[in-house]
């Protein structure tokens, strides 16, 4: 494993132990050439799946690109970094279960839904309102109106 500080390719394994989901093995390790200390995770290689587009293109699906989703929904929301971890860990979970070789943007957009509103109602509006692509206020408002009815 490289270095994070000096890139050297000579680092030893310190501590190894499941991560907190058990779906990936966390591993504290220190590079024999500088001495500095580094985690890296390992995780079970995942058969591909392909993201069909909106318009039709395919893509490769890539968990960074739902995480980033995910920050960039959550920022400036008190929902800790462990929490977001878990929801993109559950979302790639149910991705992966589907057992077809592709999914949508919309599938992929509905699960990432679900699990902000579980967790907190600004960030899901916020992730809805770019992915639904809402146009003007009048939409905004009637999901907003949705979301309160379906509190009562």
């Amino acid at each position: 494993m490289k270095c994070r500080y000096c890139g050297s390719i000579d680092s030893r394994v310190i501590d190894s132990r499941p991560s907190e989901d058990g779906l990936s093995i966390r591993r504290r390790r220190e590079c024999n050439s500088c001495g500095r200390r580094f985690t890296t995770f390992e995780r079970i290689e995942e058969t591909p799946i392909m993201v069909v587009k909106r318009d039709g293109r395919r893509e490769p699906f890539e968990r960074e690109k739902v995480a980033v989703g995910i920050r960039k929904a959550c920022e400036k929301r008190p929902i800790p970094a462990d929490t977001q971890n878990r929801m993109l860990d559950e979302i790639c979970r149910e991705v992966y279960n589907t057992n077809e070789s592709e999914i949508s943007t919309r599938a992929v957009g509905e699960l990432v839904m679900k699990q902000l509103r579980k967790v907190d109602e600004v960030a899901y509006v916020r992730f809805a309102s770019v992915y639904r692509e809402f146009k003007d206020t009048q939409t905004f408002m009637e999901e907003l109106q949705r979301l309160l009815n379906e509190q009562q």
